[in-house]
């Protein structure tokens, strides 16, 4: 087979060459910028799921739908102890210049933009004790009119932020369309900054103003709103992005090769699906791997048996690997009491493989410990993404299989 016609692409955030078994997500979506375009009241979205499931290429996706549909767009990736002003400033600069050469009013649109440099001129609020801020924090954008004053600019991040998206959906009302705003890893945002982002959508949802938020993240990322929020959980339609079902991955697979006239022996196609479990990831990384070492056409079981090492020891070096060596030996130590606790009956699980959710009562057990002794590993791993909380007194893995990786490393 030759390896400059692989269709797969196990890359973060790069769309697979088929994006499968996403209809549903894309339907729901239509009918949200379909019914904001006919005045009617919609929620913003949050997208959840594990990492490697796609929420990452869907997003972009969506994106895609929101700007053939004429729409403002602009797209950040959270980060940990980062200001959300900086990034959701430019995104909202990024979206009105989208819309800009279709208004009638160009003194609207300077505007909007003095509004939006004294939005991003208070995104560096002095720290502890009069300190500077830190440069990360310091924005400067390329636009040419004064700022305003007396809108977005008390230095309130609730208050700004409503007074900013208010003023944003204006715009897109004037020009008729909409703004679409699209955040990543939005379990990282920090927590005043969410209350804030909380508090602009609900305004905007009772104003029916046509702004939304289009949100990806963790599986805890509606607890993180609710905890901001009580009100969160009615706030957003919420869709939680899981693995691919049988039919969505033998698609994921054989559609691209159909398209460079390759085929699968159903056999080959059972075996694939039994080693990456679905995991959109996973499908194309052990796709890609299999293509490689195949000789011809039909891709045969022991193709894939051939090609699972390599594949399996790509994984364990990018995708699991780098993960492992963020965490301190005492985190590690943790995840792997996580890791032997979350088999299910003490055994491998050969039709889920999936790493249960574990108590952190158990984990403190089975390391000796106290569990107020084991907070600050547990919050540190949290922080890093590598685990989250679902529920009140367990944890989880962040990544699939993450847990059989752990099992297998030595100690």
């Amino acid at each position: 087979m030759d390896p400059v016609r692989n269709p797969y692409a196990p890359g973060a955030g790069q769309r697979p060459p088929e994006l499968a078994g996403r209809g549903r997500e894309l339907d729901v979506f239509d009918v949200v910028l379909e019914r904001i375009a006919r005045g009617r009241p919609e929620r913003s979205l949050m997208l959840t799921g594990l990492r490697g499931v796609g929420k990452t290429v869907l997003l972009n996706t969506l994106r895609s739908e929101a700007i053939n549909h004429l729409w403002g767009t602009g797209k950040i990736e959270a980060r940990p102890d980062q200001s959300l002003r900086r990034p959701i400033a430019a995104a909202l600069h990024m979206a009105v210049r989208e819309l800009a050469p279709r208004h009638r009013a160009p003194d609207r649109i300077d505007a909007f933009l003095g509004v939006l440099k004294a939005f991003a001129q208070r995104s560096a609020p002095t720290g502890r004790g009069g300190a500077a801020p830190k440069l990360r924090d310091r924005w400067q954008p390329g636009i040419d009119v004064p700022a305003s004053s007396g809108r977005a600019d008390s230095g309130d991040i609730e208050i700004d932020l409503v007074e900013l998206l208010s003023d944003a959906a204006a715009v897109a009302t004037d020009v008729g369309t909409g703004i679409a705003i699209f955040i990543d890893e939005m379990q990282d945002v920090g927590a005043e900054d969410v209350s804030a982002l909380c508090a602009a959508c609900h305004e905007l949802s009772q104003l029916g103003a046509p702004l939304i938020v289009v949100g990806a993240g963790l599986p805890h990322l509606p607890a993180v709103l609710s905890a901001a929020k009580s009100y969160s959980e009615r706030l957003y339609r919420y869709q939680r992005i899981d693995r691919l079902d049988r039919i969505a991955a033998d698609q994921a697979l054989c559609a691209p090769a159909e398209r460079e006239e390759v085929e699968y022996e159903q056999k080959a196609l059972d075996l694939l699906y039994e080693k990456s479990g679905g995991y959109p990831y996973f499908v194309q990384a052990y796709g890609k791997a299999t293509w490689d070492h195949a000789p011809r056409s039909p891709i045969t079981a022991a193709d894939v048996r051939v090609a699972a090492p390599e594949a399996e020891a790509e994984l364990a070096v990018g995708f699991f690997g780098s993960r492992f060596e963020r965490a301190t030996p005492a985190e590690r130590e943790y995840m792997r009491a996580m890791a032997t606790l979350a088999l299910v009956d003490g055994e491998e699980d050969s039709r889920d493989d999936m790493d249960a959710a574990v108590p952190t009562a158990e984990i403190a057990r089975a390391l000796g410990r106290k569990p107020a002794s084991l907070s600050p590993a547990r919050d540190a791993l949290i922080k890093k993404g590598l685990i989250y909380s679902g529920e009140r007194g367990t944890v989880a893995f962040t990544v699939p299989h993450f847990g059989r990786y752990l099992r297998t490393q030595p100690a």
